[in-house]
């Protein structure tokens, strides 16, 4: 055998022969040079394991053994990916792996096969609801995708890393039947048509909240609505400051920050019955302010309570949801007003830029028609008419 065999046969005490090579892998974080050593049953095992290594470290992609847990290099990830974004961004990045911190969190990071991932998905889809809704049940396809987008990200990163030897996640799926009926039940959830809307504002004429559901229904989004402020309404031009300032609930904390992109802060026209509205909001608010005394916040919100306390979007959706069930209305989602506003505008004929400006998008209105505007029979009736009288009459 030639003495240059890095492969070298030994006797252990046993009386057992062994095969065993050292390999530099790479260098250490002083710079002194990494060397390790495997051992095995057979000279055969031994020389495959040397080449499959020489030929990593060659290339440059050879991982090195590690302990590293899923969780720990989560939280490495973590602080990395979200140095430059806003602590709403964060927080969504935390919770969209939790699911995977549940189920995987304690394993190392390089024992991770495919088949762990798929088997989170499908836990995920049947029993891995934690909160927002009942425990047990599943999560919903979004959710789900959310997650193994944020862990195809995370892990594309220990791969650069060379942490594992590749992306376990990059070719997981949804299964086919949950992302079909994820698929069916997005199309049958529709926004209000133009008669359910003038039906909701018919039977909260009255309401305290009358106002802020008309803001709703121009197409301004919760937390564009819970921020607005009065000194965001100017009455005598008869616009709308929308998105200066928007106020979610963050880890259980208020955060207030402006719209995200130049776009998102616009000024809008109000229509003449929003305008007579919050005049007669904002006159309540004062007829309150008396009445409360010392006791009233003057925290300068369009939507507050009757102590002038600013609220939260949760607290506007509670009470939005309530106003539907009284005046017995199909019950939507308050982020949904923004789509009847928005299908009712492109059904009228509205340009998209025009669309686009007034959603608070930057794009020329094709996204905002993609994910706002619901076509329903009614419109598809109107092209009819459309048609008849124009190209067919």
């Amino acid at each position: 055998m030639s003495t240059s065999d890095p492969i070298k046969k030994i006797i252990l005490r046993s009386g057992k022969t062994r095969y065993r090579f050292v390999i530099d892998v790479g260098r250490k974080p002083d710079g002194r040079r990494d060397q390790r050593t495997y051992t095995f049953d057979t000279r055969k095992e031994a020389r495959a394991e040397y080449a499959r290594i020489k030929h990593e470290t060659d290339r440059g992609t050879y991982v090195k053994p590690g302990k590293i847990t899923v969780d720990e290099f989560l939280d490495e990830w973590l602080t990395s990916a979200t140095r430059d974004v806003e602590k709403a961004t964060a927080a969504n990045y935390r919770d969209a792996l939790l699911p995977v911190r549940a189920r995987l969190g304690g394993q190392p990071l390089q024992d991770i096969t495919e088949a762990d991932i798929e088997a989170l998905v499908d836990w995920m889809l049947t029993e891995g609801r934690k909160r927002g809704g009942k425990p047990g049940t599943g999560l919903g396809v979004r959710s789900v995708r959310l997650t193994l987008g944020r862990l195809r990200t995370a892990l594309n990163v220990a791969v650069r890393r060379q942490l594992v030897v590749r992306n376990v996640a990059a070719f997981v799926t949804i299964p086919r039947a949950a992302a079909k009926a994820a698929a069916e039940a997005q199309a049958e959830r529709k926004p209000w048509t133009q008669e359910e809307v003038k039906t909701f504002l018919t039977g909260i004429t009255g309401e305290r909240l009358y106002a802020v559901c008309l803001l709703s229904l121009m197409g301004l989004r919760p937390a564009e609505v819970c921020g607005l402020r009065w000194s965001d309404v100017d009455f005598e031009a008869g616009t709308i400051a929308a998105g200066e300032n928007t106020r979610t609930l963050v880890d259980g904390e208020i955060e207030e920050k402006e719209a995200k992109s130049v776009a998102g802060k616009r000024g809008l026209p109000m229509p003449a019955t929003v305008t007579k509205a919050l005049k007669a909001f904002h006159t309540l608010q004062k007829k309150e302010r008396l009445k409360a005394g010392n006791a009233y916040v003057d925290s300068g919100y369009v939507l507050v309570n009757e102590l002038g306390q600013p609220q939260r979007t949760d607290w506007l959706r509670r009470r939005v949801y309530e106003l539907m069930a009284k005046v017995g209305v199909r019950k939507v989602r308050p982020y949904d007003a923004r789509h009847a506003c928005l299908t009712y505008l492109a059904a009228a004929g509205v340009p998209d830029v025009v669309l686009a400006a007034w959603a608070g998008h930057a794009d020329g209105g094709t996204l905002a028609k993609r994910v706002y505007v619901h076509p329903d029979s009614s419109h598809l009736k109107v092209a009819a008419e459309h048609l008849e009288s124009g190209l067919f009459g």
